[in-house]
C-alpha cells in the first residue's frame, strides 16, 4: 500500500511538472505569437497613432473623388498627416458648420464662404489667423480680400476664381450666320435673329433667385460698362437710384422675351439641360458649369464671350468663390497650416485645374482645356467684380437677397425697374457703410 502510494505521488508529481513545462512552453509560444501579431497590428496602430489626423469640412459633396487625389498628392511629401475630406450638403453646410463651431468642435480645416459671410466667423473668433503661412504673398490683394478680416489678418487661402459670362452654342451660331457680339447692340441683334429663327436665345429661368443676381452681375456689367459704375458704387459716390443703374434693371426686364417659355417655373437644372441639349443658344452662368455641361453632353461644341458694353468693352464678372481656413479650436493647427501651405503650391494649382476644371486662384496656372484656358486669360485681363457677393451680402435680409426677390416680382409684373432700384437702396442704407 505504501509502495502504491509512493508511486502514485511520483506519478502525480511527474504529471504536474509536465503540465507546468507544457504551460510554460505554450505560454511562450502564445506570447511569441501575440508579440508577432502585435508587432504587425500594434505596429500599424503605432504608425497610425504617429500620424496627425485632419478633417476638412466643405459644401462640395460632388468633389469627394477629386479631393482624394488632392490628399494623395499632399501625402507624397507629408505621409505623417492623415487627411479626411468630409463634406456636407451645400444647403445644410452653413448650419452644420456654425453649430459645430459654436460647440467648440467642427473640422480642423473648412471651406470658408467668401467675403462677409465667411468673415463673420472670423470676427466671432472661430477662425485661426494664418497671415504667417508661406505662399500667401503670391496672391493679389483682391483675392486675399475675400478672407481678410477688418483687423488685417488673413483667415483663408483663396481656392478658386469663379467667373460669369455668356456661354454659346457654336453650331447654332454658325448655322444662323451669327458672330460673337462685341457691343451691346450686337448682343441684342443676335438675340433678335435667334428669336426670329424660332430658337430660344437665352437659357434662363427666374424660379431661383440666385440666378437673377448672378445674371444681373453679367448683364449689368454690360449696361454699366464694366468697372466704370461699379468702382463708384462701392465707394458710395453712386447709388442704386442712379439712372444708369435703373437702366441695368430695365435691361434685365427687356431680356425676358429671349428666355424660354414659362421661365418663371424654370430652375438651375432646367436651364442647364436646355443649353446642354442644344435647345437654347446661350447660357449666362458661371465657370463652374463647364464640367457639369460636359458631363451632360460631351459632344457639345460651345464657347464663351465676355459681356460687351455699349462702348465695346468686354467684361467677365469675377470673385473668389471660397477659401480654406483653420478652426481656431483645432488641436492640430501646425499640421493644418502645412496643408494650407500645400494649397498655395504650383503642384496643387495644376492638379486643381486639371481635376476640378475650375480657375485656380494661384497666378500663372494654365489648363490643357482650351475653353478653361481662354476663360482664365479673360479673367486676368477683362474682369469686373461681382459686387453682389463681394459688397452687398450684409443686412437682414441682405441687399443681394432683396435684388433677387424684387427681380422675381418684376418678371411677374408686380414691380417696376425703378421700384426695384429704390428698394435696393433702402435696404443697402441699413448695412452698407458708404451709404449710411
Amino acid at each position: 500500500m505504501r509502495k502504491i502510494t509512493k508511486y502514485l505521488l511520483l506519478f502525480l508529481f511527474a504529471m504536474l511538472v509536465t503540465c507546468v513545462l507544457a504551460a510554460c512552453s505554450d505560454n511562450g509560444d502564445d506570447s511569441t505569437a501575440d508579440t508577432d501579431e502585435g508587432a504587425s497590428e500594434n505596429g500599424e496602430t503605432a504608425s497610425e497613432e504617429k500620424k496627425v489626423k485632419l478633417t476638412i469640412g466643405s459644401w462640395r459633396t460632388e468633389d469627394v473623388a477629386k479631393y482624394e487625389k488632392v490628399i494623395a498628392l499632399f501625402n507624397e511629401t507629408n505621409p505623417d498627416i492623415q487627411v479626411e475630406f468630409n463634406p456636407t450638403k451645400n444647403t445644410e453646410y452653413n448650419t452644420v458648420l456654425n453649430t459645430s463651431l459654436q460647440a467648440g468642435e467642427g473640422p480642423d480645416i473648412f471651406h470658408l464662404r467668401p467675403y462677409a459671410a465667411g468673415l463673420k466667423l472670423a470676427e466671432a473668433g472661430f477662425v485661426e489667423p494664418i497671415s504667417d503661412i508661406n505662399g500667401l504673398e503670391q496672391f493679389s490683394e483682391d483675392y486675399l480680400a475675400a478672407s481678410k478680416g477688418s483687423d488685417g489678418e488673413q483667415y483663408g487661402v483663396p481656392l478658386n476664381i469663379s467667373s460669369t459670362q455668356f456661354f454659346y452654342n457654336k453650331k447654332i451660331f454658325a448655322d444662323q450666320g451669327l458672330e460673337v457680339p462685341t457691343t451691346w447692340d450686337e448682343f441684342i441683334e443676335v438675340n433678335e435673329k435667334l428669336l426670329d429663327a424660332g430658337i430660344t436665345p437665352i437659357a434662363m429661368g427666374t424660379k431661383e433667385g440666385w440666378l437673377l443676381s448672378l445674371t444681373h452681375g453679367i448683364v449689368g456689367a454690360g449696361v454699366l460698362d464694366g468697372n466704370t459704375f461699379a468702382d463708384k458704387l462701392v465707394t458710395g459716390d453712386k447709388d442704386f437710384t442712379d439712372p444708369a443703374f435703373v437702366e441695368s434693371i430695365e435691361a434685365m426686364n427687356d431680356l425676358k422675351k429671349y428666355f424660354p417659355a414659362n421661365s418663371e417655373g424654370l430652375g438651375m437644372d432646367d436651364i442647364r439641360t436646355l443649353f446642354a441639349m442644344e435647345q437654347a443658344a446661350m447660357f449666362p452662368l458661371g465657370s463652374w458649369e463647364i464640367p457639369v455641361v460636359n458631363e451632360l453632353n460631351a459632344d457639345l461644341d460651345y464657347g464663351f464671350f465676355p459681356m460687351p458694353s455699349k462702348a465695346g468693352n468686354q467684361t467677365v464678372t469675377t470673385w473668389v468663390d471660397g477659401s480654406f481656413a483653420i478652426n481656431a479650436k483645432s488641436k492640430n493647427k501646425e499640421a493644418a497650416k502645412t496643408f494650407l501651405e500645400f494649397l498655395t503650391t504650383k503642384e496643387f494649382g495644376e492638379l486643381f485645374v486639371d481635376e476640378f476644371k475650375m480657375i485656380s486662384a494661384i497666378p500663372g496656372i494654365t489648363s490643357d482645356d482650351k475653353l478653361l484656358s481662354e476663360l482664365s486669360k479673360a479673367v486676368e485681363s477683362n474682369s469686373t467684380p461681382y459686387y453682389w457677393v463681394i459688397n452687398f451680402v450684409s443686412g437682414d435680409p441682405t441687399t443681394k437677397t432683396v435684388l433677387e426677390t424684387e427681380l422675381q416680382g418684376m418678371y411677374l409684373g408686380e414691380v417696376t425697374p425703378a421700384e426695384v432700384a429704390q428698394k435696393l437702396q433702402e435696404n443697402a442704407e441699413t448695412s452698407f457703410e458708404p451709404f449710411k
